[in-house]
């Protein structure tokens, strides 16, 4: 697994307008129309998340539970939250910015917590299953995902190989390391055992994701992400990197009407 990189956090600009309008329905949509039934199944009356991004799984949760139940929803980045507010819920919600590994809340507040596709971004990630369940109420539910090996992703992966050849000295691996760069559920497990829980259950989800042309995989990637970040670094043009990765990804999967696997590990754990 790689390092990750402070640039790798960061969401700021007009990155989080671009990563909302893009990215989100792109690949984050299917996955939160899963994670909602999943806990409103468990019937919380407190829900905390955690990297909530600009919201998508906080809109489905504000769908799927009840109106008296209580939605905190937390990202580190206060830029990627104002953008979650503006797009808002259609109910109550409290956003509020916070560090996972460091949640601003008493100890047993919530019966259940929940995050999509942000564990891989915590540089200390037993650091954060230990506060995820320090705030766990006991018999209270943690359930999180993560992506699977980029191999398994289609568009990102072939994003990712078309900007190779745009820097082959120096090739931007953001989408390798940080969020396809923790799927190995024995070290997934290891972690969360030195946050203080055990028997987690890990289920690989399958999905398709799907555009209305290749530029969409192209932009979301390449301008609503932190390889935006790498692109720039070395640099690159935004333009052009964006143009390279669309032809390929129109190469592969055509101009318009395109769809591509996506696949990712749910994880779900009690609080003894």
């Amino acid at each position: 697994m790689m390092t990750i990189q402070e640039s790798d956090t960061s969401f700021t600009g007009s990155l989080p307008t671009i990563y909302d309008t893009y990215l989100v329905p792109l690949i984050f949509e299917p996955y939160a129309a899963d994670l909602a039934p999943r806990l409103a199944a468990r019937a919380p009356a407190r829900v905390l998340e955690i990297a909530a991004g600009t919201g998508v799984v906080t809109r489905a949760l504000a769908s799927a539970l009840p109106e008296s139940v209580s939605i905190v929803a937390t990202d580190l980045n206060q830029a990627m939250l104002d953008q979650a507010a503006v797009r808002g819920t259609g109910r109550s919600v409290e956003w509020r910015q916070a560090d996972a590994m460091s949640l601003p809340f008493e100890d047993e507040t919530f019966e259940a917590v929940v995050c999509q596709f942000g564990v891989m971004f915590f540089p200390d990630k037993s650091k954060a299953f230990s506060e995820a369940r320090r705030v766990l109420r006991p018999g209270g539910v943690f359930i999180f995902s993560v992506w699977d090996r980029i191999e398994e992703n289609e568009f990102a992966n072939g994003v990712t190989v078309a900007l190779e050849t745009m820097f082959p000295e120096d090739p931007p691996r953001f989408m390798v390391r940080t969020p396809h760069g923790y799927f190995d559920s024995s070290l997934i497990e290891r972690d969360l055992a030195a946050g203080g829980f055990a028997s987690a259950g890990i289920e690989t989800v399958s999905a398709r994701s799907r555009a209305e042309s290749a530029r969409i995989p192209a932009v979301a990637f390449c301008q609503g992400t932190p390889l935006r970040n790498e692109i720039e670094k070395r640099n690159g043009s935004l333009t052009a990197a964006t143009e390279v990765a669309e032809r390929a990804v129109a190469g592969r999967f055509g101009s318009q009407n395109i769809e591509g696997r996506t696949q990712a590990l749910v994880v779900t754990l009690e609080r003894p």
